[in-house]
């Protein structure tokens, strides 16, 4: 089971990837969870997820992502990703668009999901917001 896991996420993250949105809710179950921490709540829909995601590939039309580390059980797996990408499209955050900055950044985050029968039924990313923040020069260096 665990290869089975492993091999759905091979296929999350080859479709965050290619920016191929469609490829990526088709891993979700109908009924699936996305809890992402830059949010105040968590998207239950279609629709939100695809909104969200779009929300990244729009200001980072070049993001490229990878794993640096993961873990894999028998029905959940756990990864840190890198993504880099040029800040070349508006940003939506905290309901507010911020012009682009035209730099590019290495971004962090981590995600974990929880799979029951073949489909994705719970999803959590963390984002490296103020790292990201901070590379765009959007907040003061610490």
């Amino acid at each position: 089971m665990s290869r089975e896991i492993e091999q759905l996420d091979d296929q999350g993250m080859a479709a965050w990837d290619q920016h191929d949105v469609d490829a990526f809710m088709s891993l979700f179950a109908a009924d699936f969870v996305w809890s992402d921490l830059t949010l105040p709540e968590p998207m239950r829909t279609r629709d939100q997820a695809r909104q969200y995601m779009q929300a990244w590939f729009t200001a980072f039309p070049d993001m490229r992502v990878r794993q640096t580390n993961r873990v894999v059980s028998e029905d959940a797996a756990a990864a840190e990703v890198e993504f880099t990408g040029t800040n070349s499209g508006p940003m939506l955050m905290a309901g507010r668009e911020i012009p682009p900055t035209g730099r590019r950044v290495v971004g962090k985050g981590a995600y974990f999901v929880r799979v029951e029968a073949g489909k994705v039924v719970q999803f959590s990313s963390h984002p490296d917001v103020a790292g990201l923040m901070m590379q765009l020069g959007l907040t003061p260096e610490l």
